[in-house]
């Protein structure tokens, strides 16, 4: 018996290097032919698929290392797609990585190798959102089954990133590898973007077609008559790259405030890639980004300190962090203005004509409340306000299901969150919409609380607040802002991380008072 055990590995192992020398030539024959053709484009698709599908091997056999893999493509896959013309191929490689996570943590669970459930309080809330969702599909005013896939996956395909993340964090290490592991990106992506600023937008940001020409390349001239470039840094946009700007920004100082308050390593990393992440908010030319970086600046150094631990000492880190947390990124900021005093005053003035309400050309009560509601008003006004016209139909890339799957154009959409879920969902879309969402924040609320006083509170305070920005100011003015890919996977997974943190705190006391209890039997 046991030599036939040997023999069925051995057997297995010869199949495998055979396979694998066939895959080889294979790759090998279409890569020779596809370079004699002179299609580099097909070249370099070509290798992007060879390199998916090792990474979807790796992670079927550690899906933790998926979870990173995701992440890293999820922010660099658009700086592919600029090069590779706005290629669709690309585009879905994401969710391909996602989707081969989930279900590598299924097989996981089956397997027993993952034991730790998570209770989401705010199931049902969701669940009737989701089934309206998934009923809206079939609406009869939408105008292809297409748009109704195509909404499925931008508000629910992330949603189970909430368990990935929960079963992501088995202990402190792991949340500050994380958070450090984001923030490092972060930086990067605001260097790219600061640069775009001063040597020119065409750094790292191609001419690559009409679908994102404007989006990458886009100007704005102040009152004034200041010309003002807006970087897309990685992404096909200044507005992703804007609203990326704002995740991290607050995840960078919920990080800082945990690593002083916890006496970790990996501030060498936070507090620059912070630093990086202001400057990047200056020179970026978002209004959006400037205003709720300054409004997140305010509220979560206070909330921190409310939330600081009862220990004098304990609580001077928490003010040590803040402190320190504002140098870094006053002293950057500064050293910005001093090296490129044109690029940063030309930003300012635009903030101060189009923000200030002393201002003559502010735009601030405009863009804040009058605008979204006329548009709230005009979808009210639509004779389907009562049904909607199908989920999907006015949502995030409706012009890539129209030109790939020559869907009829549904020429729908208003420039308000809440009017367009009205538009696709009818007058139940945006009721369900603020019953989960308002349900979700409590918990998480409730969650932060629970660990009020130690070092995972920034962190928790960050998520809670992350959340309540994204699913209601920022879903105010637009339903793409928690459509935007990146946004939303960071939203859900962050969710889950927020929910692990409190057994992550009970296990830390718990290892602390054995050491203490071996310490005192020693003696």
């Amino acid at each position: 018996m046991i030599e036939i055990r040997r023999a069925v590995p051995e057997s297995g192992k010869t199949l495998t290097v055979a396979l694998g020398f066939a895959a080889i030539f294979v790759i090998i024959w279409l890569l020779s032919n596809a370079i004699t053709g002179g299609n580099f484009q097909g070249t370099f698709l070509l290798g992007v698929a060879v390199a998916v599908l090792a990474v979807v091997g790796k992670i079927l056999s550690d899906w933790r290392s998926g979870v990173y893999l995701f992440f890293v493509w999820l922010l660099f896959e658009d700086l592919l797609r600029k090069y590779m013309g706005n290629s669709m191929y690309i585009y879905f490689a994401k969710d391909l990585l996602i989707g081969v996570t989930y279900v590598a943590l299924l097989i996981a669970r089956l397997r027993g190798e993952e034991t730790d459930r998570l209770r989401v309080r705010f199931k049902f809330a969701l669940g009737l959102f989701v089934l309206l969702g998934v009923v809206q599909v079939f609406n009869p005013g939408s105008p292809s089954f297409w748009y109704g896939l195509l909404g499925l996956k931008l508000y629910f395909y992330y949603i189970p990133l909430i368990f990935v993340g929960y079963a992501l964090i088995r202990s402190e290490r792991d949340l500050r590898r994380f958070l450090l592991v984001s923030l490092g990106l972060a930086g990067v992506i605001a260097l790219v973007g600061i640069l775009q600023t001063i040597i020119g937008l065409d750094f790292l940001n191609p001419h690559s077609g009409t679908d994102i020409e404007e989006l990458g390349h886009l100007l704005r001239v102040t009152p004034s008559g200041l010309v003002v470039s807006r970087p897309p840094s990685v992404f096909v946009s200044d507005g992703r790259f804007a609203a990326y700007l704002i995740l991290v920004f607050i995840l960078g100082l919920g990080t800082t405030g945990y690593l002083l308050l916890g006496k970790k390593g990996g501030r060498k990393i936070a507090f620059p890639a912070l630093a990086l992440i202001a400057v990047a908010v200056v020179v970026s030319g978002s209004r959006g980004s400037i205003v709720w970086v300054f409004v997140s600046g305010l509220v979560l150094p206070a909330a921190m300190l409310w939330g600081a631990p009862p220990k004098l000492a304990e609580a001077y880190r928490m003010v040590k962090a803040i402190r320190r947390a504002f140098i870094f990124v006053a002293l950057t900021v500064s050293l910005a203005v001093i090296l490129f005093p044109q690029v940063v005053a030309a930003r300012w003035a635009f903030y101060r004509e189009t923000i200030a309400l002393d201002s003559p050309d502010s735009e601030t009560t405009a863009r804040a409340w009058d605008y979204p509601v006329a548009e709230l008003l005009m979808a009210l006004a639509d004779r389907d306000w009562a049904v909607g016209h199908g989920i999907g139909t006015a949502s995030l890339g409706i012009q890539y299901v129209s030109r790939i799957m020559e869907a009829p154009k549904t020429g729908l959409g208003v420039e308000s969150g809440y009017g367009n879920l009205i538009v696709e969902l009818g007058i139940l879309g945006p009721i369900l919409w603020v019953v989960w969402c308002f349900s979700l924040v409590v918990a998480a609320c409730q969650e932060s609380i629970k660990v009020k006083g130690t070092w995972a509170f920034p962190v928790a305070l960050s998520i809670s607040w992350y959340a309540f920005l994204l699913l209601f100011p920022l879903t105010w003015g637009n339903i793409t802002m928690y459509q935007n890919f990146v946004l939303n996977a960071y939203f859900w997974l962050l969710v889950g991380i927020l929910f692990r943190l409190p057994t992550l705190v009970a296990n830390d006391d718990h290892s602390l008072q054995n050491s203490w209890q071996s310490a005192v039997n020693v003696e």
